[in-house]
């Protein structure tokens, strides 16, 4: 399976999806922190998946997403932006809005999850 296939299967089968560098437990980079901290604050669950592997999947999943920085932050699969946007929707609320639009008023009560997914 190549790289685009299993970059979109992980935008188009998860909740929240964060491509980064590094992991939820190890953020390789102040902006990929900043946009999981601004998920965690907002109570979402998270697939991160580690961009750093391997070069081909950042390429390949801005080629796919149309969007040139990393981090890449996807809620059921529609791209809503990098650590700035993130971070600006979640200290106005719509980050929240948007998570309880999309996954439903009880997107939060979950017990929070984060995954990490290998493309390599």
């Amino acid at each position: 399976m190549s790289y685009t296939d299993k970059i979109k299967q992980v935008i188009d089968g998860s909740d929240v999806a964060i491509f980064m560098k590094g992991t939820p437990s190890f953020a390789m980079c102040g902006n990929s922190d900043r946009a999981l901290k601004a998920l965690r604050r907002a109570g979402a669950s998270v697939t991160a998946v580690d961009v750093l592997p391997d070069p081909a999947i950042r390429q390949e999943l801005s080629a796919i997403s149309g969007w040139p920085t990393i981090p890449q932050v996807f809620v059921k699969g529609e791209l809503v932006g990098g650590a700035d946007i993130v971070e600006e929707l979640e200290q106005s609320g719509e980050l929240a809005e948007t998570l309880r639009a999309k996954l439903g008023d009880d997107y939060s009560a979950a017990e929070h999850d984060e995954s990490v997914v290998s493309l390599a």
